[in-house]
Order: C-alpha cells, then structure tokens, then sequence
C-alpha cells in the first residue's frame, strides 16, 4: 500500500462545558506551583550567572539555568494543548556541532534566542499566573460556597450587633433572605464560572504561547509557505512542458504536413485538379483534426465550462468522455452563484479530477471509475477510485507527481492508497 501526505491538517472534537472548565482549572491552577518554581530557580541562576561572569563560573551557571528554562518551558508546552485545542509546537533549539568542545557547547544555549525567551517566561510567568490563579479561585470559591450556602447557614456564628449584607441591601434579617441573596450571588459565580476561568486560562496560556511557540509557529508558517510556493512553481512547470510537448507532437505536426499539402496543391492545380482537389481534401481534414485537438488542450487548461457552469458541469462533461464508465457524485451546491469555489479552488478540483482519470485510462486497466467531490465545513474532498490493477505511487515524472504539486501549492492533503492488485483511491483534501 502507498500513502503519500502531502499537508496535514489536523482538528478535535470541542470538549463538553463541564470537561473544558476542568481543564481550564487544573491548568491555572497547575500553573501557579510551577510558575513559583520557575521564578525561584531561573531569577536565583540569572542573578548567580550573571554575577559570576566576571569569572570562568559565570558562564556554565548562565547556560546551565538556560537548559533548566528549556525543560520547564518544554513542561509548558505540553500543557498548553488542554486550553488552545492546537498541536503541540516545540521549536527548533540550536544543537552543538558534532566534536564541538566543552566550551562550544556552553555558549549554544546562550547564543539561542529561543532560550532567553524560555527564560523571560519562566520569569515573568509569575505576574499573569497569580492573578489568573486569584480570580480562578475566587470564582470557584464564590460559586461553591454561594450555591450551598443553605447547607451551611445554620453552622455560621452570628453576634446580635452584626449586620448581614442582606439586611443593608433592605431585604431583611431572616433567615430565607440572607439564604436567598448568597445562594442567587452563588448562583451568578457558577453561570460565569466557564466564562471567567476560560478567559483566565486563554491569557495564562496565551502569554506561554506568544513566548514559547509563536517564533516557532511563523518559522514552520514560513516553511509550509515556502513548500506551496516551490510546489506550485513546480506544477506550473510540469503543465507548461506537458503542454509545450502537447503541442508539439500534434497540433504542430499536423501544421507542418497542412502546409506541405497546400504546397503540393497548388503545385497540382495548374498540371492535375483533380489530385488537387483531393489534396484541399486532406488539408480541410488536417484543419479539423488539428481545431480538435487544440481544443482538447484548451480543454485541460481552463475548459469554459468550468468558468461558465461551474465544478458539476466540467467534471459531468469530462466523465462523458471517459474510455469506461465513471460513477459520478458531485455536491450540487458547488455549481449554484452562491456554493461555487474560488476560482483556483476549482481549476485544482478539476486538474486533480482530469489527471487522475487520465492515469486510469493510461495505466490501471480499470473497468469502472468512481469520482466524488464533497464539501464539508471548510474542507473540499476530491476522491477518484477505480478496480483495476493498483500499484500507482507518486514520483517524478509520473501524472500523480503534478497531482501532488497542485494539491500541495492549494495547501491541501493528497493521498494515495493502491496496493498491488488494486483497488486504487487518490483522494485529495483541499481547504476552503
């Protein structure tokens, strides 16, 4: 079986209201020990380091709390996939050349910006922790206790010149109105509780992750940026030599002999008129012939009934002309004013559609075809099956080569499942 992943893209489930404000607890709550630490061990080997750097000490001590931040921020990271629902990002630390010395290895740390950002947050970390852990536990203790006040009411000790807020409020001093008033305050903490403790935790783990992951996201940004770019150049070259070859083996040798016929007759028109006129024959014949086939290729380019009727109406007219019989499931949507795709959107869908058919008719010895174009939420799914003899992979040189240098400059997901003996899926999953 072959499998190539051009692009991942990957999402979860939302987890229920009771389940995130759990999570979202633990983590603020988690985070005030570790931010304790973090502050006493980091500042204490800053403050040591950077004393000592007037001596030869100096420096190990700086990069060792260097090292130490690493490990506490790598802790971080694995925390922050509870509360931002996002893969986990570690980034790219700077590693010692390999037979570096001693010293060398020292001053890596050091020389890495990454890891002075993993020691401002593991200093500063403390500010935003204590006062997300403070209205955290404020809130759950006000919901708690507001909520169950009438459990505990009768045990609370009372002297006879105290004055209850419900009594200043002018709801009186019984005992229903102080039970009501606390137990509607509690009730008001517990609405707001998901709330206040989500937006705790999203400042708490927003910071981390503008500290310790947002250099490494731009960084991996600017790589995948980089790959659809080379990707996309890389299509565009593909289908310009497939098309300047194209060109070349039919339209332009059907020219050249349509020439050389309309010499020949016209040498012939005064001596033989007849062998001329059989001669404006085959020219006439050559002229339509060449007229199909540069619209076959105009076809492949940009077919105007894809720009005219949209995705359904292309893909319906390319299965029309299929060698065997295609199986089609198109969305309808996709074809109406208000459902159709970004107009790059759908020259990928129907190249990813016309080149995979092409490879069936060329290599599969298929004798059924089923092609399906679904949209679901923001991702489009482009699927070509068929039964024949498998054994398609994805290599240079070969159609499904350029199928994954569209796909990827789209930003999309290809995949290629055909184990030998078949049956043979290309599946390409394109976003919106």
């Amino acid at each position: 079986m072959t499998t190539v992943t051009v692009a991942a893209n990957q999402s979860k489930l939302a987890p229920t209201v009771t389940r995130q404000l759990l999570l979202d607890s633990g983590y603020v709550l988690l985070g005030l020990p570790l931010a304790l630490a973090s502050f006493v061990v980091l500042l204490a080997g800053t403050a040591l380091g950077i004393g000592l750097m007037v001596t030869v000490i100096g420096l190990p001590v700086l990069a060792g709390t260097l090292y130490a931040a690493r490990g506490l921020a790598d802790i971080e990271r694995l925390r922050l996939p509870s509360v931002l629902h996002q893969p986990r990002v570690r980034p790219h630390y700077r590693a010692a050349e390999p037979g570096a010395s001693a010293w060398r290895r020292i001053f890596v740390p050091i020389a890495d910006a990454q890891s002075w950002l993993d020691l401002a947050h593991g200093i500063f970390k403390l500010i935003v922790t204590v006062s997300t852990f403070v209205v955290t536990v404020v809130w759950w203790a006000g919901a708690v206790g507001g909520t169950l006040y009438w459990v505990y009411d009768w045990a609370l000790p009372r002297s006879p010149d105290e004055t209850d807020l419900a009594e200043l409020l002018g709801l009186g001093s019984s005992t229903l109105s102080r039970v009501g008033l606390y137990t509607a305050v509690g009730v008001f903490f517990l609405i707001t509780l998901p709330i206040v403790v989500r937006g705790c935790a999203l400042l708490q783990a927003s910071f981390s992750r503008a500290m310790l992951t947002g250099v490494a996201e731009m960084r991996d940004r600017i790589i995948v940026l980089e790959e659809q770019k080379r990707a996309a150049a890389s299509a565009e070259a593909t289908a310009l030599r497939r098309l300047e070859r194209d060109i070349h083996d039919g339209p332009q040798q059907r020219l050249v002999r349509l020439a050389m016929d309309l010499s020949r007759a016209r040498q012939q028109l005064a001596s033989d008129p007849e062998a001329a006129g059989r001669t404006l024959d085959e020219a006439v014949a050559q002229t339509r012939d060449t007229l199909a086939e540069l619209r076959a290729l105009s076809r492949g380019i940009a077919p105007p009934i894809l720009v005219d009727r949209g995705l359904p109406s292309a893909l319906a007219a390319l299965a029309g002309r299929g060698l065997i019989p295609i199986e089609l499931r198109v969305d309808p949507e996709l074809g109406t004013p208000t459902g159709r795709l970004d107009p790059a959107l759908e020259n990928t869908a129907y190249f990813v559609v016309a080149e995979s058919l092409t490879n069936v008719a060329k290599h599969s010895r298929a004798t059924e075809c089923q092609v399906s174009v679904q949209r679901s939420g923001r991702r489009l799914t482009v699927s070509v099956g068929d039964d024949g003899q498998g054994g398609a992979h994805v290599a240079k040189g070969h159609g499904l080569a350029g199928i994954a240098d569209r796909v990827r400059a789209a930003g999309g997901e290809l995949m290629v499942v055909s184990p030998p003996g078949g049956p043979t899926e290309v599946r390409a999953d394109l976003p919106l």
